[in-house]
């Protein structure tokens, strides 16, 4: 029986996750192997909308999927001097084509030219968030995943460009000051996305008792590689609406992303919070959100609880077109539709357990309540399914290897 490249990706997360050993495949000497792998399955009280990762072609619904949360990492690194390593990363999971081509998440070397300062130059994660690292890896997150009113509003994961990265001990605690620059590209939802002259800053503080403290901001021009978005700003141009076509136009337009980041790990409790906010001189709406995730330690088990919300902030665009005519109510109806798919408004309260039953394996639980302002992050939502509420029940094996 030949499989289908969804069946065969979920095949191999089987073999990874339950065929052989969970210990970590380190080679001796110059180059390491490791990777991590999660399988999802997600399922929701709704056939009227998709839950997914911002991005993702398909999701749950009363269905149950895998194909939300399941993935395979593998990462291979390379060491050749004290100074000098490299290290690269493929990632297979939904991509924003729907498919599971893996991709290549990171692809970089490094120089540690002082015990405090070190250089890199290739593909990294994107730093715009506490976990950007590994936001990708299930097992080292507390949570399911973590929180989507946050870490949907951007969904690229990785840069080209260059990095420089300071560390050093102060009276307070150990500071860690990141300063980055390039371009990134991705697909999502099978429109290509690109943010280029991208410049931005990270810095952290992680204090002695077990409290860090984070800052961050980043920006650049954004582009939307959308053909039916860059026809209608062309139409309204060539209208007395010219302004709003002005506005909708996503070419080359300023962007940019800035958070705040609380992580407090001492014992037997936790804490994670985040702030953040997404702006942008497009029809990308300006958006805030944030996220507060409690837990605590029973010996193998940790129970917690996240709050969140994501609200739009402004559309950045004001629809003066008047409908005088069927062409104009048209060009309004659609500059309209353009504007509520980026109309982003939920709040959520999760609910969830972790169990590490194994060495390198966790298993995780999570029901969340998402009310909804609009259709939020879920998509293919039909007629009537905004401003409701939908309850999603989801359950992961996370594992490292």
């Amino acid at each position: 029986m030949k499989l289908s490249p969804r069946q065969c990706a979920l095949s191999a997360l089987m073999v990874c996750m339950f065929g052989g050993s969970a210990q970590a495949a380190e080679e001796p000497g110059m180059f390491s192997l490791s990777g991590f792998a999660t399988l999802g399955l997600v399922k929701t009280d709704t056939d009227d909308a998709q839950f997914v990762i911002t991005g993702q072609r398909r999701g749950a619904t009363k269905q149950v999927s895998g194909e939300v949360d399941s993935k395979l990492g593998v990462q291979l690194g390379a060491k050749f001097s004290p100074v000098f390593s490299a290290t690269a990363q493929v990632l297979t999971r939904q991509t924003g084509d729907g498919d599971y081509t893996p991709g290549v998440e990171w692809a970089f070397a490094k120089a540690q030219l002082t015990p405090a300062l070190s250089l890199r130059l290739g593909r990294m994660g994107l730093p715009f968030f506490a976990v950007s690292d590994f936001r990708a890896v299930g097992f080292a997150n507390t949570t399911l995943r973590p929180a989507p009113d946050v870490y949907g509003q951007v969904p690229v994961s990785h840069f080209d460009g260059a990095d420089a990265t300071w560390q050093a001990g102060t009276g307070l605690g150990t500071v860690t000051a990141q300063l980055f620059g390039g371009q990134s590209k991705d697909t999502v939802g099978r429109v290509e996305v690109e943010m280029k002259k991208m410049v931005g800053f990270n810095a952290t503080l992680e204090l002695d008792n077990g409290l860090s403290l984070r800052v961050g901001h980043v920006a650049g021009r954004i582009t939307v590689h959308s053909t039916p978005l860059n026809t209608l700003v062309a139409t309204l141009r060539a209208t007395p609406f010219a302004s709003v076509g002005d506005q909708l136009d996503a070419n080359s337009r300023k962007a940019s992303f800035s958070g705040l980041g609380l992580t407090w790990d001492e014992g037997d409790w936790l804490l994670n919070a985040e702030y953040t906010q997404r702006r942008t001189e497009s029809y990308i709406a300006d958006t805030d959100g944030w996220y507060l995730t409690a837990g605590r330690r029973f010996g193998t088990w940790t129970p917690y609880a996240t709050v969140s919300q994501v609200r739009t902030v402004d559309s950045n665009v004001n629809n003066t077109v008047q409908p005088l005519t069927p062409g104009l109510a048209q060009l309004r109806a659609l500059v309209d539709g353009a504007l509520a798919g980026q109309h982003l408004g939920q709040k959520t309260l999760a609910v969830g357990a972790r169990w590490d039953f194994y060495r390198n394996f966790a298993l995780k639980g999570q029901f969340e309540r998402i009310r909804l302002n609009g259709n939020g992050f879920f998509t293919q939502a039909k007629p009537g399914f905004a401003n409701s509420s939908v309850n999603v029940l989801s359950v992961a094996v996370d594992t490292v290897f």
